[in-house]
């Protein structure tokens, strides 16, 4: 995020706080050793593990041995599929038709050692069809992974209400969280959630470290074996610095109760009405539609438009989003982790958007560095880009 820039991309990465650089460099000066080692310089790194170790699992509820810390959410979700998997006969492996990239990608592994996989179809709003609950969650069913927040287009799943019915079933259950919890810290001890990953860098924390949360039981066999860290789940010398910055991030979000209708309150009380705000103006452009504008739960922080020139006609989401980078604002056009690519989006696809749409959608994300100020300046520099782009 440079000094001039209007940042709106915190569902793609967030600018870490202040408070959690000045502790990163602390830990890197004081504590920089292998807390795996006896002398004293490891043992001043192992101290300051465990305490950040503590933080967390006090944030989240949790209890110490239940968090594996990984290098991100993409790795967590990998050790939770695969360590699962891994001790049982391949069998169904049930996830949404909207998940994603490394939910996707860690079921394609498990479709190649023979497990069936099956997507949850969604409605026009991207939420899965509760009807089906019954059918997928029947045999040969053995697994379910379902996201949390959907990071295109902010809709919320009723991830308590599956969960709850899979532990009843006996099936394992996981969630990517990546998005949720940096709206609000969930209680871990009383959901009926298996398995839970995220991404520090989501929620002003530091980037390169990752967690998961699980059932003492419910893995099989870790995803990388060696030194035997993180309780024989993760080997490999844990990024002490790098934790201890999770730690402090987490220490900012407020909580929230998961079993209430509505969503998480955001990550400050201004952020809904900062996006309500935003939303209403961006709405009186002819050529927008917000995407479930009117649909709750949905991501606190998150908004999705389809885009068209000032004729109706769609325009290519990438190309906005380079056109509002030339004009200061940062934004994206779908998932970071499939920017690189221009397709269809995978989501907009199972909501059954028109074909000719697919590549129009544009997403703002709001974080607590944004004021009024910074949004009500948003909707005329997307008009310049949409007459640029036209």
């Amino acid at each position: 995020m440079t000094p001039s820039e209007l940042y709106l991309d915190a569902a793609a990465t967030t600018p870490p706080l202040p408070s959690v650089i000045e502790c990163i460099n602390a830990v890197q000066r004081e504590a920089w050793g292998n807390p795996s080692s006896l002398h004293g310089t490891g043992l001043v790194a192992a101290e300051q593990l465990a305490r950040s170790r503590q933080t967390i699992a006090a944030q989240l509820s949790a209890d110490e041995d239940e968090l594996i810390f990984t290098s991100g959410a993409t790795e967590s979700v990998h050790l939770a599929l695969q360590g699962v998997a891994a001790g049982c006969p391949p069998g169904r492996l049930v996830i949404s038709a909207v998940e994603h990239p490394a939910v996707e990608g860690a079921a394609g592994q498990l479709a190649q050692l023979g497990w069936t996989v099956a997507r949850w179809p969604v409605d026009g709003s991207g939420r899965i069809r509760l009807e089906l609950l019954d059918q997928l969650l029947a045999p040969p069913t053995q697994l379910v992974s379902l996201i949390w927040g959907q990071s295109e287009v902010g809709t919320v799943q009723p991830i308590p209400l599956v969960a709850s019915a899979c532990r009843e079933r006996g099936i394992p259950f996981h969630t990517d969280a990546t998005q949720l919890i940096p709206q609000g810290l969930m209680d871990w001890s009383t959901s009926c959630i298996d398995l839970l990953s995220f991404s520090s860098h989501k929620l002003q924390g530091p980037r390169g470290i990752g967690v998961l949360l699980h059932r003492q039981g419910v893995l099989a066999q870790p995803l990388l074996t060696g030194g035997g860290q993180e309780g024989g789940y993760r080997a490999g010398t844990e990024a002490v610095a790098l934790i201890a910055g999770l730690a402090v991030a987490l220490q900012q979000l407020p909580r929230f109760n998961p079993h209430q209708s509505m969503a998480p309150p955001g990550s400050t009380p201004q952020i809904r009405s900062m996006r309500d705000r935003l939303q209403s103006k961006l709405e009186a452009i002819p050529s927008l539609t917000v995407i479930n504008a009117t649909e709750e739960p949905r991501l606190p922080h998150h908004l999705a438009c389809l885009i068209a020139d000032r004729a109706g006609h769609p325009l290519a989401g990438r190309r906005l989003v380079q056109q509002l980078s030339r004009l200061g604002v940062a934004c994206s056009s779908g998932s970071a982790c499939r920017s690189g690519h221009a397709q269809d989006s995978a989501v907009l696809t199972a909501m059954n958007v028109a074909p000719s749409w697919r590549q129009s959608l544009l997403r703002f994300s709001l974080g607590p560095w944004l004021n009024d100020d910074d949004l009500d300046a948003v909707p005329p520099l997307l008009i310049r880009a949409i007459d640029a782009c036209t």
